[in-house]
């Protein structure tokens, strides 16, 4: 089960605040349920976590093409005009999402993305969905 989302905004913060050009980040679920969020507007940031359901199934779709792959996606980066969109899978059914102006240093919030889920990880797991229902 998800912490409380409080105890994510402290970390979410922290990764925007030490990488100069982060705009928003947000933490969902894999079938697109915003669990916690930093920056930026909640309705935005829901749409974000829709976006990303179908993202990380089209960026796991093309893994299986890899003969080698187990076909699950690890980190997809969106270079769109006027910034980046990282998206990192974070825990069993979890995600996190990074939307970053152009100016930002792509290999620091990689990285910073990648510690933040080495820390969180474990406690960055969603259930799978029953009817609407946790669990």
């Amino acid at each position: 089960m998800i912490q409380q989302r409080a105890n994510f905004d402290w970390m979410l913060k922290e990764l925007a605040d030490s990488v100069p050009g982060t705009r928003q980040v947000v933490v969902l679920s894999a079938d697109g349920l915003r669990i916690a969020r930093f920056g930026g507007e909640p309705d935005a940031a829901d749409r974000i976590a829709a976006a990303c359901a179908g993202l990380q199934s089209l960026a796991s779709a093309v893994g299986t093409e890899f003969p080698d792959s187990d076909g699950r996606m690890r980190m997809v980066i969106i270079e769109i005009s006027g910034g980046f969109f990282y998206l990192m899978a974070a825990g069993s059914g979890a995600y996190l999402a990074v939307l970053a102006e152009e100016t930002v240093d792509a290999g620091l919030i990689s990285n910073r993305m990648r510690d933040l889920v080495a820390r969180i990880g474990a406690h960055l797991t969603s259930p799978p969905r029953r009817d609407g229902q946790a669990g």
